[in-house]
């Protein structure tokens, strides 16, 4: 049997999580200081948790879970078995779900307003593909029980602060599904706004005519798909896109409520951070009622980073109504993969031991080494077999660690041993507490 990991997943080595750790790092720090207390849900959810919850796209993307033990048993057997008894648990689509169920699940407990963070794997059976996977991280902020404005300022905020400090340049894309709505009310088609938007948030992949035709398919008349065009013009300038808004929607609520709530947004988020109106912009998901909002690289073809939004109804779905929430998430591997792409992966990200000790003449010298290397707080290893010393120096250079210490008979017999860099070469003969001076960071 061929070993191999199933399409869309992946092993991660030392050197690829070290990469993923200082990305993670930056983004937890943010949530932590943006006040976001940590939370982990479970990887499934009974599926009627998930779904109906993410549309007719992505219901089919979920991965659904067969029954097991006395029941498959019984189809081994023979029985034929309902549909309805087949399936019923799920991997999670994503973390903003099973946040609305525990807020429900919970609520009488919780502070309110409540913000958490979740830095956790979800799971979309999707087609794989360049920064599309079938198992990936999401980084989620979240918070429930406001409807205030300030919210969305807030976390608009906040990710312009993680990406700028880890030097990934972006524009964030904004919209309002209450522009959307009122598109879809003057073009009279107010009641299909769920199939009007699932075409529309395919316009970056498929362009216009393919928007067009979908809806075509869908059986929306030509009159109708004449007056939807508004949403099919792809991002423009904020003055462009603030100047059509403004005479689109005089006889639509929905459709001024949605300007209204982004020209608050957009005056009171920082001055310094590029962000476009794209009413184009849908993230066909439908729990999205208010302000939307995606994150891109500039300069590259690698979809978006990151995206959010407001979900009035979320929690109503689980039986509690009038919990308003908004969130953001982050697309940890299309970061990642952006850094490397832009050059922007900081140098020296590695996650070896900082030192190795080298098993020469004496390994219990070397080895009561390394136990004090490590009891100072030193990240080392020790060589475990009496191995030619290129051998062990291979290891090192393998693994990039930096130093080697020899501690053999000789160091023993003086009770030092004498370190190494490995880089240029240089080594010097000193006490135990010398070296630990010496490599601590």
């Amino acid at each position: 049997m061929k070993a191999r990991t199933p399409k869309g997943t992946r092993d991660f080595n030392a050197r690829e999580l070290a990469k993923r750790h200082h990305v993670t790092s930056v983004i937890q720090s943010a949530f932590k200081r943006y006040g976001y207390a940590p939370l982990e849900t479970p990887s499934f959810e009974l599926s009627e948790t998930l779904m109906g919850k993410y549309g007719e796209e992505g219901d089919r993307l979920i991965f659904k879970l067969l029954k097991s033990g006395n029941f498959m048993r019984s189809v081994a057997e023979g029985a034929t078995p309902k549909a309805s008894d087949i399936i019923d648990k799920a991997l999670r689509y994503d973390l903003t779900v099973p946040f609305a169920r525990y807020v429900v699940e919970n609520f009488g407990q919780l502070p309110m307003p409540f913000k958490r963070y979740q830095i956790q794997p979800v799971w979309r059976a999707d087609k794989p593909q360049k920064g599309r996977f079938r198992e990936f991280y999401q980084c989620d902020a979240d918070v429930v029980g406001s409807q205030s404005l300030w919210q969305e300022v807030e976390l608009v905020n906040l990710y312009a602060e993680v990406f700028e400090a880890l030097n990934l340049a972006v524009v964030i894309r904004l919209n309002h599904r209450g522009i959307l709505s009122g598109i879809a009310e003057m073009a009279g088609v107010g009641d299909r706004l769920t199939e009007f938007t699932v075409a529309l948030d395919k316009l970056d992949k498929i362009g216009q005519e393919g928007v067009v035709a979908e809806l075509k398919d869908r059986g929306f008349s030509d009159d109708a798909i004449k007056k939807l065009s508004p949403a099919l013009i792809p991002a423009r300038s904020m003055d462009e896109s603030l100047t059509a808004l403004d005479g689109w929607f005089e006889g639509s609520e929905m459709g001024l409520k949605g300007i209204e709530d982004l020209r608050f947004i957009l005056q009171h988020i920082n001055s310094n951070i590029k962000v476009s109106l794209d009413i184009s912009l849908a993230r066909g998901l439908n729990y999205y009622t208010g302000c939307i909002l995606e994150v891109n690289p500039v300069g590259l073809d690698m979809g978006s980073v990151g995206g959010g939004g407001r979900y009035d109804n979320l929690t109503g779905i689980f039986g509690k109504e009038g919990l308003s929430g908004v969130g953001i998430s982050f697309g940890l591997d299309r970061i990642i993969m952006s850094l490397e792409e832009l050059g922007q992966m900081p140098d020296g990200i590695v996650s070896c031991p900082q030192v190795l000790v080298l098993n020469q003449s004496d390994a219990e010298y070397a080895f009561k080494t390394c136990m004090a290397l490590r009891e100072a707080g030193i990240d080392a290893d020790f060589y475990p077999d009496s191995a030619k010393m290129k051998k062990q120096f291979a290891y090192a250079e393998q693994r990039q660690i930096p130093w080697v210490i020899y501690a053999g008979e000789r160091e023993a017999a003086e009770s030092r041993v004498v370190l190494k860099h490995l880089a240029d070469g240089t080594q010097t003969n000193l006490s135990i507490a010398a070296a630990i001076e010496q490599l601590k960071p």
